[in-house]
């Protein structure tokens, strides 16, 4: 039998490339497997932006490659991002591995392995990649049946110093308008009740295009589907306009949560990041935000121990966390990535000054986000199911409009008859500092 056990690592849109491969698979005759000692094919599709992702890669690979040996005639293909980043360099480092992939050609996977020879292990383009997606392109979609991704852009223009991505994945490329409806319109028609959209930067989309940018995107699918959440990851901070916050005030089904990475406060720091903003331009975005959608939850991440970066610099930012009350914070320790800019640059913090500084950040905004929470207790709020909760098989788990899948945390529901993929309105009865409590009002979900 043809089989396949799949381990997809990294971000979301890593996540679509793996179905896109999924699929491709099971046109030719493989059936996807829940443990790698039942598969013919192994498939890792990695990420490889930052060196803790390739170190998480190379010893995912490593292990699976232990069921060749038990196996000798199980095939193990490596795909994705490292791929593209390491190329040639893999042969020797993994020669577990069968067939290396890279970013232009995962589409073909089918195609390659049926082609596969000892003398032809890598199949990569060298350089940055160029592939663009398109609706008639298959996917398996690997997410409960209820939500899933929507990938409208490639690559990145940003040029940031710590990052590899335009060296990987290439400069941006905007998928069409009806392109990107047509494959949201499949999803709806498959049951999806929340679609998030992703990409490097979503403020980015239509640059490449001309007359067409992101508002323009969103009109459409608001237009010619009937889904009920959209959501949006990934803003770029200098880029969010206006015009978009007007939509997402005036729709409801464009949910109210915005994931913009801010990644620093300190304009020195911002400025060596090569971030096309400063603090003052925070301020003001997180000001029209609550202007426009009073209820908006944004989420950012901030990355500590850039290069340069001085306690100074650390209370700026935690000043301006206390200052502006965010959602979500997400805290990352720099690492220098080998060929970056920032890799260069002198003054580097310790090691032990970037884990006092994630520690002092993380606490302050666990005290913000414990408060925050606290503003739900009582008000009723329309949550997504999504089954029963890994807790505790005594309760169901979901999510409202201001938690995304994966990420954030999760409402546990303790009673009500509801089905994964309901949207139900639930009570809140207790918060935490990042979960909610609650139970279904009217007990009836939304199918």
């Amino acid at each position: 039998m043809k089989t396949v056990f799949m381990v997809s690592l990294g971000c979301p849109k890593n996540l679509v490339d793996s179905e896109v491969m999924l699929a491709g698979l099971e046109q030719v005759g493989f059936t996807a497997v829940d443990q790698p000692e039942a598969a013919s094919l192994i498939l890792v599709n990695t990420c490889g932006f930052i060196r803790p992702a390739v170190e998480e890669a190379i010893d995912e690979i490593l292990d699976l490659a232990a069921y060749k040996e038990e196996d000798p005639g199980k095939l193990l293909v490596v795909a994705g991002c490292m791929v593209q980043r390491y190329g040639a360099d893999l042969l020797a480092e993994l020669p577990e591995v069968d067939l290396f992939i890279g970013l232009d050609d995962f589409p073909r996977i089918a195609q390659l392995i049926s082609e596969l020879s000892p003398a032809r292990r890598l199949i990569t383009n060298p350089g940055p990649a160029s592939y663009v997606m398109e609706h008639t392109v298959a996917r398996r979609v690997s997410t409960p049946f209820f939500r899933s991704y929507l990938k409208i852009t490639e690559g990145c223009d940003n040029r940031c110093t710590y990052c590899m991505i335009p060296s990987i994945r290439g400069r941006l490329r905007s998928r069409g308008v009806d392109d990107l409806v047509a494959e949201a319109a499949r999803l709806e028609r498959s049951g999806v009740k929340e679609l998030s959209l992703i990409a490097q930067d979503l403020t980015a989309y239509g640059n490449d295009l001309g007359g067409i940018d992101l508002v323009v995107l969103l009109e459409a699918l608001l237009a010619r589907t009937t889904i009920p959440w959209l959501r949006l990851l990934y803003l770029y901070p200098a880029s969010v306009s206006d015009a978009l916050l007007r939509l997402l005030a005036r729709e409801p089904r464009l949910l109210p949560y915005l994931d913009i990475p801010f990644q620093h406060v300190s304009d020195p720091v911002l400025q060596a990041m090569h971030r096309h903003y400063d603090r003052a331009r925070l301020d003001d975005l997180v000001r029209r935000i609550r202007h426009h959608i009073p209820e908006c939850a944004i989420r950012t991440t901030m990355l500590i121990g850039f290069p340069g970066e001085s306690d100074d610099d650390i209370a700026q930012l935690i000043s301006a966390l206390t200052t502006w009350e965010l959602d979500h914070v997400g805290v990352f320790q720099y690492q220098d990535e080998e060929g970056s800019q920032a890799a260069t640059l002198p003054h580097k913090v310790s090691e032990q000054d970037k884990e006092d500084r994630y520690q002092r950040v993380m606490a302050t905004q666990a005290e913000i986000s414990a408060r925050r929470q606290q503003r739900f207790v009582g008000r009723l709020e329309p949550v997504l199911v999504e089954g029963v909760s890994g807790e505790s098989d005594l309760l169901l788990e979901g999510r409202s409009r201001f938690q995304a899948p994966e990420i954030d945390g999760c409402v546990y529901i303790t009673s009500g008859q509801v089905s994964p993929g309901d949207i139900v309105e639930v009570r809140i009865t207790e918060a935490h500092t990042y979960d909610l409590i609650g139970e279904v009002v009217n007990g009836q979900g939304n199918r």
